[in-house]
């Protein structure tokens, strides 16, 4: 009798060395940036559709969001100069480039608008430069889903077609549910569109992950990762049910809310505990390896028959 096989590599080593990210720093500057872009949509929205109290939370929202996930990078980063230097060659075909020219234009238009807005100056330009921060805002939400994917991380590169849905979905939830949470019931109204409407396209993409027959999903329903997920569904769910049902309520708005901010944070550390959960353990790169490996063969035998 041969014994179970157990993966390993050469020299009891990992097959891809896993990303040496910190935790919280990383999860944190995820999800900041991500309800900091939806944010500043909505501060834009709010605007033009004048309601000056959404406008203020979301822009402030925004600002202060963008702010702390630059600070969450770099003490990732170790060395506020290694951020700098990120900024001396633009190269397209580099995912971490290009996030880097997002982040840094928005957070300086977010942080601009915000200042403006608490100290009450120049309400065109504020306006003007909110509506620049709002242009980069989509991107924000998104682009670090494709930052992620474009790692060799198999639980990450497998969903490069979906992360960047579940990225956006989270961060509208999570921009809509703080603004319903600081503003008003009967300005609130854009911000709890919002908000259901990312929890539910959330919802839908990460349950298409989850029950995807590859293995790399696997590491999305077991161990921490598993936790985090479970507990985010959990919130997303109940707080996008809540909105419909109380969120004109000022209590039910704050719950509701509260829970949504939670459930776009959990989704966040979910989903970086499964990648580096995924690149740890070789089975989660020999078995796809393998079946691409039997297709292909397949494939051939097929057509020369």
């Amino acid at each position: 009798m041969v014994d179970d096989v157990e993966f390993t590599s050469y020299y009891g080593r990992p097959i891809i060395k896993a990303p040496v990210w910190k935790t919280p720093d990383v999860p944190l500057y995820l999800f900041l940036g991500g309800a900091a872009g939806t944010s500043s949509v909505l501060g834009t929205f709010a605007d033009l559709s004048g309601r000056p109290t959404l406008t203020k939370v979301t822009r402030i929202t925004a600002g202060g969001g963008a702010l702390a996930s630059v600070a969450f990078l770099i003490h990732d980063l170790g060395r506020p100069e290694r951020f700098l230097h990120m900024l001396r060659v633009f190269k397209p075909t580099s995912a971490l480039s290009v996030g880097t020219y997002i982040l840094s234009p928005f957070s300086a238009l977010t942080a601009a608008t915000a200042a403006a807005e608490l100290l009450g100056w120049f309400p065109r330009l504020r306006r003007l430069s909110g509506m620049g921060a709002a242009v980069f805002g989509g991107p924000m939400a998104t682009y670090t889903a494709v930052l992620l994917a474009n790692t060799a991380v198999p639980s990450w590169h497998a969903y490069r077609e979906k992360l960047p849905f579940v990225f956006a979905g989270s961060a509208m939830a999570a921009g809509g549910g703080i603004a319903m949470v600081f503003t008003p019931v009967e300005e609130a109204g854009p911000a709890r569109k919002m908000a259901v409407a990312g929890a539910a396209v959330e919802l839908a993409v990460v349950s298409q992950v989850e029950n995807d027959p590859s293995i790399v999903s696997e590491p999305y329903h077991v161990g921490r990762a598993g936790k985090f997920m479970r507990a985010a569904r959990a919130c997303t769910g109940t707080g996008a049910a809540l909105t419909v049902l109380t969120g004109r309520t000022r209590l039910g708005a704050v719950a509701s809310g509260t829970l949504l901010a939670a459930g776009s944070l959990l989704t966040r550390f979910g989903v970086f505990d499964a990648g580096m959960a995924s690149a740890r353990d070789p089975k989660y790169t020999v078995i796809p390896q393998r079946e691409r490996m039997a297709a292909r063969d397949s494939e051939a035998r097929s057509v020369i028959h």
